[in-house]
């Protein structure tokens, strides 16, 4: 309860920056009627903190997370509470992965260099069950659910074309040096590549990598 009897709005945030994460607890914890209750620091800390019956109104999501997706985190998170309202955190409003959290579920987004009026304006928009997307991202969004051509479904949202296109060769059974051939890349770029594509997807090694994106639809017809 606040100060006047009213109910605080809960806040979550899952951030792997500190910085950015102990300036954003504070301007929310120094707003009317607003709290942070939890914070993590990464894709496994916050599924942990749910997991564990953690309850909140909102979730502060940062879509770049180190150790895997926000968008994956949110898809998550949404299945095990539909009720939370998610509102992904991002450098970048015309980033694909920004579309990809909505239809994953996300209420809507915030540009990380947002001033203080517009953090409490979406927060509190968010909580009480609003959309916050600027026009370019409603209008991809909703181009998506009418089934609009721009609006094909990208696997993995949060890798570069690049990163796709390997990971893509990769489940078709290629090897670094035959991807490196095929791409006109180093061998070392090659190799370099798949280990990002494994971290970014918190992947262990190459074979579950394979089985993933070949979930997603990569992998498939001729290399």
């Amino acid at each position: 309860m606040s100060s006047d009897g009213s109910t605080m709005l809960r806040v979550t945030l899952v951030d792997d920056h500190p910085v950015f994460r102990i300036g954003m607890a504070a301007l929310l914890d120094s707003l009317p009627g607003v709290t942070v209750v939890g914070q993590a620091d990464g894709a496994a800390a916050a599924r942990d903190l749910f997991g564990g019956g953690h309850e909140t109104d909102v979730v502060l999501m940062d879509l770049d997370l180190g150790d895997g997706s926000g968008v994956d985190v949110t898809r998550d998170l949404l299945l095990l509470r539909p009720d939370l309202r998610v509102l992904v955190v991002t450098m970048h409003e015309d980033d694909d992965a920004v579309v990809a959290s909505v239809r994953a579920g996300a209420r809507g987004f915030l540009v990380k260099s947002s001033p203080p009026d517009a953090v409490e304006r979406a927060v509190r928009a968010v909580a009480a069950g609003e959309m916050i997307l600027s026009p370019a991202v409603a209008e991809r969004a909703m181009s998506y659910v009418l089934g609009g051509q721009r609006a094909a479904r990208l696997p993995f949202p949060q890798l570069t074309d690049r990163e796709r296109e390997v990971l893509d060769l990769v489940a078709h059974g290629l090897d670094n040096t035959a991807i490196a051939r095929r791409l006109s890349l180093s061998p070392k770029t090659v190799r370099n590549t798949v280990a990002t594509v494994l971290a970014k997807l918190s992947l262990r090694d190459r074979s579950a990598a394979i089985v993933r994106a070949r979930a997603e639809g990569l992998g498939a017809g001729p290399a």
